[in-house]
């Protein structure tokens, strides 16, 4: 028909679902982060509720509630048994076992920081590619998000524990997968609650490990590791890892840690790690590496955005990178080993 386009008959149409998908995924992102922050998933915990008694507990009084909780049935976040006003919703054994406040696994404390810091944060985007500039705090009450966590021991003590869930996984797979056999001290480096140290020390009673961090973190990390009944194998050292030496150990540890920093910060951590280790010893940064061809691991290249966001200079980097510095200041060779989900394990050895 003259003056229609037609589409070869060879070719697919083309879809534009993953660029709305992508588009509007603010859409259920803030729906999961309000059900964490409501503590929806924490309420339902093993059980099954309708509509109203869920509206009555967390006191929800829009026409929207059924909205929101089918919503979150789509996005295969609830489970739910039969329809309209009888209807019970309950947890998936995902929602029930990582966003349940009550569980150990509980991981819904990057959420709830995510939903009160990152998310007006990150509307900010725009202007941080432009200028390279933070988004934080420091760009409306001029303090860096480091002075506003450590100006108020509740608030640190919060983020930390935040860490800690996500990071579980992660240490508990370093902990199975990397051969600690060989090497008998740890010192792992902004260990924070002392998580890391406890998890190497319980996977490996021969380990002596020792926590490093700044001095108001230790009543902190001293808490956390008598708590788990730790006090004997593993120590609390204070003290700031750009101005003082780190505490010599046969492995050094850092998760989560270079990612924060410039390059010149990132080097200036890798030297120390060797400066603090013996011949034979091993330096190991647990991060969501970028993969090398950066074409896969997108929480990974996200996250390195959200360095963007937070500190304007720093990001997330690939196993290459890793190489590349470590090789810089003496370490004779490295691996990448990956452990839960987008993160891994970069270790170099001396």
């Amino acid at each position: 028909m003259a003056g229609v386009s037609e589409q070869p008959l060879s070719e697919a149409p083309l879809d534009p679902g993953l660029i709305m998908q992508v588009g509007m995924g603010f859409w259920p992102s803030k729906t999961l982060l309000s059900a964490v922050e409501l503590g929806l998933f924490t309420f339902l915990g093993s059980e099954a509720r309708t509509g109203s008694e869920i509206a009555e507990e967390l006191d929800l009084r829009s026409r929207a509630v059924y909205d929101f909780l089918d919503g979150l049935v789509a996005l295969r976040l609830l489970e739910r048994d039969g329809a309209g006003d009888t209807a019970r919703y309950r947890n998936t054994p995902e929602t029930a076992t990582f966003l349940d406040r009550n569980r150990p696994e509980y991981i819904g404390g990057l959420l709830e920081m995510a939903n009160a810091r990152l998310y007006p944060f990150w509307a900010g985007l725009t202007e941080a590619l432009q200028t390279g500039t933070p988004q934080n705090e420091i760009k409306h009450t001029g303090h860096s998000m480091f002075e506003e966590l450590y100006a108020e021991p509740a608030r640190l003590e919060q983020f930390m524990q935040a860490m800690a869930g996500i990071s579980a996984g992660n240490f508990h797979a370093l902990a199975a997968k990397f051969d600690f056999s060989r090497y008998q001290t740890v010192c792992d480096v902004g260990g924070a609650t002392g998580q890391l140290s406890i998890i190497l020390a319980g996977h490996h009673p021969h380990l002596r490990c020792t926590s490093f961090d700044l001095p108001v973190v230790e009543p902190i990390a001293k808490r956390t590791i008598e708590a788990a009944g730790m006090a004997d194998r593993v120590t609390v050292a204070s003290g700031d890892f750009f101005a003082d030496e780190l505490p010599r150990a046969d492995v050094v540890t850092m998760g989560l840690i270079l990612h924060d920093w410039n390059l010149e910060r990132k080097l200036q951590l890798i030297q120390a790690a060797y400066d603090a280790i013996p011949p034979g010893g091993a330096f190991i940064a647990v991060e969501n590496l970028i993969d090398d061809d950066r074409r896969e691991n997108v929480f990974g290249l996200m996250m390195s955005l959200n360095m963007l966001i937070e500190f304007g200079d720093a990001f997330d980097y690939t196993g290459a990178d890793f190489r590349g510095w470590c090789e810089s200041v003496g370490f004779r060779s490295c691996e990448v080993l990956p452990l839960a989900g987008p993160a891994s394990a970069a270790i170099a050895y001396k």
